[in-house]
């Protein structure tokens, strides 16, 4: 695992994206959207039917979080990740049309690793238990889809220096694994 912080900025290239590895800790600064299983399954669907995403997707991460409420003079409520094997039935078919990055904790499943092979994706986990001072690099939230899903609607998020840490990559460096056999060998 590196030591060094690499900044992006949104939107993520898949040039950007296949240039990280698992283990890198990165910062990321730009817009970033939320997304947690219900809202998934809408734009897949909305895909499916031929529709318009809330949001374009070329190059953009999604953070699959539901916050809680929001305090007052505070962007966000805290913030933390949520479990990211919920959305893998999504994942492929939502990088498939161009996100490059998912935020989340735990591994994500076999389909979505082969999709973010092909298409040059990178999954980064946040860390869990953390929400409160991952909410702090949240400058501005706002909800910009399926408001009916309470803290699982679509948000836009602004972030400054949002701390993620690539967990698997799009060459199908995986640091669950790599970091087990590191352990193991120590």
């Amino acid at each position: 695992m590196s030591d060094q912080k690499k900044k992006i900025q949104t939107p993520l290239t898949r040039e950007a994206a296949k240039a990280l590895k698992a283990g890198d800790n990165v910062l990321i600064t730009g817009t970033i959207y939320t997304g947690r299983d219900a809202a998934h399954k809408k734009m897949v669907e909305a895909i499916d039917k031929g529709e318009k995403l809330p949001f374009n997707p070329e190059g953009q991460i999604i953070y699959y979080v539901g916050p809680s409420p929001t305090k007052p003079g505070n962007a966000i409520g805290s913030a933390g990740p949520t479990t990211s094997y919920r959305m893998d039935a999504y994942s492929p078919k939502m990088i498939e049309v161009g996100i490059s990055g998912m935020i989340g904790k735990g591994e994500v499943g076999p389909g979505v690793v082969e999709a973010m092979k092909t298409h040059g994706a990178v999954y980064f986990a946040a860390v869990g238990g953390a929400a409160a001072l991952i909410a702090r690099s949240v400058k501005e939230a706002k909800v910009i889809a399926y408001e009916e899903l309470g803290a699982e609607a679509v948000r836009e998020m602004k972030v400054e220096d949002f701390p993620v840490i690539v967990a698997q990559d799009a060459h199908g460096g995986n640091l669950y694994i790599d970091g087990k056999a590191k352990y193991h060998q120590a």
